[in-house]
């Protein structure tokens, strides 16, 4: 698609009903390689051009908030050779991004368990995302080694101890649990966009998109371009968000 087309697709947009944060599971990377007869290492570089995009278009549009499924909790039952190649190419690829992602005034943070991670990798990604922490553009957040049945999991353990130690009240609420997810602070979703076909959330973010709009391409992630990611805020435009209510 050309750039006249895009601004096109941005003229239809309304400015005043912008989703706050969408989140994506990035789904497709292996059946792209499949069909392209690569090796499915080729996919998944070829998925980081597709996140490289989609932050970009993210930033034109004033996004504030975009969430990414890059490593599930559930992705280490893979082959040994893939999951190490996957965890290389996500620290490659933040530590050959920051520098651009700093000039475009992105804050990158990455979220979900320590577990499994060995200690020194868990740090160096800290530290490389801390450069960006001062931004004040489009907040990125990689969903690394991530679970929502395991994030709820984290959160409850936190709460009680914190109860029996007295840090917080006995009564659990709503907001008390907002508060100890990997997402505190961070708005709940409200859209959740999953490409390959598949319409599930597969664990990604249960309590933060109770409410989001769910949206299903069939478009592999390696494909999936500006011109569809705005057509998909046009489409949450159109929905009617009612939330329970009449």
């Amino acid at each position: 698609m050309t750039n006249q087309i895009l601004e096109e697709l941005f003229a239809k947009l309304d400015r005043e009903n912008m989703p706050r944060h969408i989140a994506i599971i990035m789904d497709g990377n292996g059946r792209w390689a499949e069909k392209h007869s690569f090796k499915r290492v080729m996919g998944h570089r070829e998925g980081v051009k597709a996140l490289r995009r989609v932050v970009e278009i993210s930033g034109d549009l004033d996004l504030e908030y975009l969430t990414v499924y890059a490593f599930s909790t559930e992705n280490w039952g893979r082959s040994k050779r893939e999951v190490s190649y996957l965890l290389k190419l996500i620290m490659d690829s933040l530590l050959k991004e920051i520098d651009d992602l700093n000039k475009n005034n992105v804050s990158i943070r990455f979220i979900g368990s320590q577990n499994k991670l060995e200690e020194a990798y868990a740090s160096r990604i800290e530290e490389t995302c801390r450069k960006s922490w001062h931004n004040t553009g489009l907040h990125l957040n990689i969903a690394m080694n991530y679970g929502g049945k395991n994030e709820l999991t984290d959160a409850f353990n936190r709460i009680v101890t914190d109860i029996q130690n007295g840090v917080v009240s006995s009564r659990i609420t709503e907001e008390m649990i907002d508060n100890y997810l990997y997402t505190a602070g961070i708005p709940d979703v409200d859209m959740v966009i999953r490409t390959s076909g598949e319409e599930r959330l597969s664990n990604f973010l249960i309590w933060q998109s109770a409410y989001a709009e769910l949206l299903f391409t069939k478009t592999l992630w390696p494909d999936f371009s500006k011109e569809e990611f705005v057509k998909a805020i046009l489409e949450f435009q159109k929905r009617k968000r009612r939330f329970g209510k009449r």
